[in-house]
């Protein structure tokens, strides 16, 4: 059973997952993510080809922007504020194709850099690099699965 923590406690154990997490050794603070993450989605907004995409699931941009703050947090601070599940929202968003996240990749590597410091970029980098081979390899599973069966003989 999990034991209840005081407040100290609880501030004891956020700090030392804060020195131990990627982003606190890159000097990524909160006001770093939520930087990065506002820059890229207003360039996002504003590109030809994704900001379209975007446009057509995103309802509420601040809502939005604040979930992947939360996301960019946990991946980078540890702070495990995000709850969802990034494969399950992307494979809802049927217009996803996998052109889209190359020029995804290069939005968001210019920002990085436009936005960060070289260590906290470079960070920002790797991860997202990860994040998009995992998505990439998820929809594409996930879209084997759900295609008809080109083999089926239909009687």
């Amino acid at each position: 059973m999990r034991q209840v923590r005081t407040p100290a406690e609880a501030a004891a154990a956020a700090e030392r997952r804060r020195q131990i997490a990627p982003g606190g050794q890159a000097g990524v603070d909160e006001a770093l993510i939520e930087r990065q993450v506002r820059t890229f989605y207003g360039r996002v907004r504003e590109h030809a080809v994704l900001g379209p995409v975007f446009a057509a699931h995103v309802e509420d941009w601040e809502e939005h922007l604040a979930k992947l703050c939360d996301f960019w947090s946990s991946v980078l601070l540890m702070t495990a504020r995000f709850k969802g599940s990034p494969m399950a929202a992307h494979a809802r968003a049927g217009e996803i194709e996998m052109a889209h996240f190359p020029l995804w990749l290069d939005l968001w590597r210019t920002t990085a850099r436009d936005v960060c410091p070289p260590q906290a970029a470079q960070l920002f980098i790797a991860r997202a690099e990860m994040i998009g081979r995992s998505l990439q390899m998820g929809l594409a599973m996930h879209r084997e699965r759900s295609a008809p069966d080109a083999g089926a003989v239909s009687g």
